[in-house]
């Protein structure tokens, strides 16, 4: 696989890796063929493998490649990685101040960001779809970086396994915007449609984050730590109150359990190809 990679640039290869987690949206947005419900506490358990996934990729994968780059680029590393980490978090912030969007199981009154009379579908996707935007920056971050020289945490290899990490987690995502469309009326293809739509972005912002990293190697450190705080923020802020959303007979702990799974697995990809 890492010959295959090789024989690309970093922007195609970032494109290369956010098609496939791009693929993985769609193919877990397929599910709305085969279902027209899913069961709550299996969603939970779903959207925390995803939460696992992200808490170890915004370390394994950025943070600590993003610690050992600005040492090497003579930068102060903890001064780095804390501005680029707090400016990701910062960033979704206000984009979720501004986007409209829902979040699973709310009402549309209870929509966040400008006041909108869009659709309840409209929101939820564009909610998914807030969560592909860091997600595609760090895959095409990771590319950019491993083509920047020999840099101590930086490999092709690692990079494919973020775009693997990130994959797993978004086959969740794609059927948690999918079939609750299903359920609440929408046919099987149009459900499906809207689902594969919310993981567009992560071509496209991958794409951004390799071309940008390789045109100015000095903002590596802080690109990594950006694309960290910003899939942070959206574990804290979305898919962890998500997960233990649940009514009365709902087990919670198996969301929780399930985020400790997701974590195992990215960190044994990253640590095992990186």
């Amino acid at each position: 696989m890492i010959k295959f990679f090789e024989q690309f640039n970093p922007v195609q290869q970032a494109l290369i890796g956010t098609l496939f987690t791009y693929g993985v949206t769609a193919l877990g947005a397929s599910l709305v063929f085969f279902f027209k419900s899913i069961n709550k506490t299996v969603l939970n358990g779903m959207l925390g493998f995803a939460a696992g996934v992200m808490i170890a990729a915004s370390f394994w994968s950025l943070l600590a490649p993003g610690i050992a780059m600005a040492e090497e680029l003579g930068q102060v590393a903890y001064i780095t990685v804390a501005i680029g980490f707090m400016s990701g978090g910062l960033f979704l912030f206000a984009i979720d101040k501004i986007l409209p969007h829902l979040h699973l199981g709310l009402q549309p009154s209870q929509a966040e960001g400008i006041k909108t009379s869009w659709q309840r579908s409209v929101l939820l996707v564009l909610a998914i779809t807030l969560h592909n935007i860091p997600e595609g920056l760090a895959v095409g971050v990771a590319f950019g970086a491993a083509a920047s020289g020999n840099i101590t945490g930086a490999s092709i290899a690692g990079a494919i396994a973020l775009a693997i990490g990130i994959g797993l987690q978004n086959f969740p995502e794609g059927a948690a915007v999918s079939i609750p469309l299903r359920r609440e009326g929408f046919s099987r293809t149009k459900a499906f449609l809207y689902g594969q739509a919310s993981g567009i972005v992560e071509p496209i912002a991958g794409v951004i984050g390799a071309y940008a990293v390789i045109s100015m190697r000095s903002i590596l450190p802080y690109a990594l730590a950006f694309a960290a705080g910003a899939m942070i923020y959206v574990v804290i802020e979305e898919l962890i109150p998500e997960s233990q959303r649940g009514e009365e007979g709902i087990r919670t702990d198996i969301a929780t359990l399930s985020a400790m799974v997701g974590f195992t697995v990215m960190m044994i990809l990253d640590v095992a190809l990186g």
